[in-house]
């Protein structure tokens, strides 16, 4: 039987949303929330009748245009207009992955019941998700404030039966996908199209699922370089407890544990080595892993902290009699986290790139490029180009967006976040930094296969046999292509439970 999620039931956490995501659960308001949503629908409606009060994007234009009186008559018409017009995003489709997290995240938002919106409204972006008809949203047209203003007009476009949606597999007018449903469009009412379009669930999706895939990539960075030390016949002093106890950051730590984790039992790890020192990209693992192992969670809590917010504008307190118009929209603090979320994991990819380096460079008695025969084969030697173009490019995409702003709307909105170039920038580094691991990979059980009969641990060892079912060792030159993409599609299935016990 498919488990469900209440929203508002709890605080909803990254590993939530991962286990939501990952087990295809229906999701649904609970009672907290539809209370809280009718409470403050019921107060918004009875504020309307007052005729003399003004309130921003309810009874008055949008952005500059704060100031025009919109009549009672037209405001369904305002809302309306509000979604067409600001649905202006172009560029490639945002991925479906990224668009459910979308659907979850505003309709996370819109249920705590500061946003004025009807429930029938909350209730058909419910059904959106539930039954996967995910709208078609393109990646450029945020600025990170004023909310994430043409992606989530994109999103908001089926609910008044416009726009494309992906609905069984198909790209297909929201129309036709209605029609297969039976169900009419929306006509939106008074400041429902102004708290759909405001918030930064775009660049928050994109937030999350970048914070989702960390925690895998953290994991097989620390396997990678396991068993690259292995491989490149380290030392395991580097790794004693004791000199991280001295400088006691939390993430240096549980990196030096997860790789004694790794390598314990290893027969290559207890040899005594000639060599006084190793490159720092094996002897600076705890300290390279485990900065960015802090900065991830450090992230992460920022993350959680925006999927519980109210982040539209302007919000209702029905309680206190209040209409208050602020700024909860601007996307600052992610834009700033996604810039760190970046370098945090590009690091991991840069130094996982030098131990490759390392690795096929004919040392400690490996074979240059880890054929057999150097010269005739090329062996290893162009993965490592691709790692290096790869890491390079990381470097680049590194660059912060929070940095940057530009005034639109004619001056009114005059500094904004960026956020959403933040979030597509970390999704390539994401990406990236999984195929630098996998490169990694692949060179090191390469490398080991010139340490046999020598073994390394029995958790390495497992991991080890069961890739080379997939992926042969290197005898002569073959195409690699095929094998660094078996590569990444074998690490992403090593979050299995027989070695949960190594992720610290």
């Amino acid at each position: 039987m498919q488990k469900t999620f209440l929203i508002q039931e709890d605080v909803l956490t990254i590993r939530q949303l991962r286990s939501i995501l990952e087990t295809k659960q229906e999701i649904h308001l609970s009672a907290k929330a539809i209370q809280a949503i009718e409470h403050c629908r019921t107060y918004l409606q009875r504020k309307l009748e007052n005729l003399d009060a003004m309130f921003y994007g309810i009874n008055t234009g949008f952005g500059s245009l704060c100031n025009i009186r919109i009549g009672a008559e037209e405001i369904e018409q305002l809302q309306l207009n509000l979604v067409r017009s600001h649905a202006s995003g172009c560029g490639d489709e945002v991925p479906p992955e990224i668009v459910r997290i979308m659907l979850l995240l505003k309709i996370q938002n819109l249920s705590f019941g500061y946003s004025g919106v009807r429930l029938e409204t909350v209730e058909r972006l419910l059904l959106y998700y539930n039954q996967d008809i995910l709208p078609v949203i393109y990646q450029l047209g945020s600025l990170g404030a004023s909310g994430d203003l043409a992606p989530l007009a994109h999103l908001s476009l089926p609910l008044i039966g416009e726009g494309e949606v992906r609905f069984r597999g198909k790209k297909m007018a929201t129309a036709d996908a209605l029609k297969q449903l039976d169900l009419t469009p929306l006509s939106l009412q008074a400041k429902e199209g102004l708290a759909l379009l405001n918030g930064t669930q775009f660049s928050t999706a994109y937030a999350c699922w970048c914070a989702i895939q960390s925690e895998q990539v953290m994991y097989l960075a620390d396997l990678c370089a396991a068993v690259s030390l292995d491989a490149f016949a380290c030392k395991t002093g580097p790794f004693d407890d004791r000199l991280h106890q001295i400088r006691p950051h939390k993430g240096q730590i549980q990196t030096a544990a997860s790789i004694r984790t790794w390598l314990q039992n290893s027969e290559l790890a207890a040899r005594e080595h000639p060599y006084v020192q190793d490159p720092y990209a094996f002897r600076c693992v705890p300290q390279v892993h485990g900065a960015s192992r802090d900065a991830l969670n450090y992230v992460h809590q920022v993350f959680e902290t925006e999927v519980n917010a109210v982040t539209d504008n302007p919000n209702i307190f029905p309680d206190d009699d209040l209409i208050l118009s602020g700024g909860n929209f601007h996307a600052q603090p992610i834009a700033l986290s996604l810039d760190f979320m970046a370098i945090a994991l590009s690091e991991l990819g840069s130094i996982s790139e030098r131990r490759t380096y390392q690795l096929i460079s004919g040392q400690r008695d490996l074979p240059a490029f880890l054929t057999p025969k150097p010269g005739l084969h090329s062996g290893l030697m162009i993965p490592q180009y691709t790692a290096a173009s790869i890491a390079s490019q990381n470097k680049q995409l590194c660059t912060p967006a929070s940095v940057d702003s530009i005034v639109s709307c004619n001056g009114q909105e005059d500094h904004v976040s960026m956020a959403a170039n933040a979030a597509t920038k970390g999704y390539r580094v994401v990406q990236n930094v999984e195929r630098l691991l996998a490169i990694e990979f692949m060179t090191a059980a390469q490398a080991m296969e010139f340490r046999r009969p020598a073994k390394s641990s029995p958790a390495i060892e497992k991991i080890l046999s069961n890739y080379r079912k997939l992926v042969p060792k290197l005898e002569e030159d073959r195409i690699l292509a095929p094998d660094m993409e078996k590569t990444i599609d074998y690490l992403r299935t090593l979050r299995a439970v027989e070695y949960d016990h190594i992720h610290v």
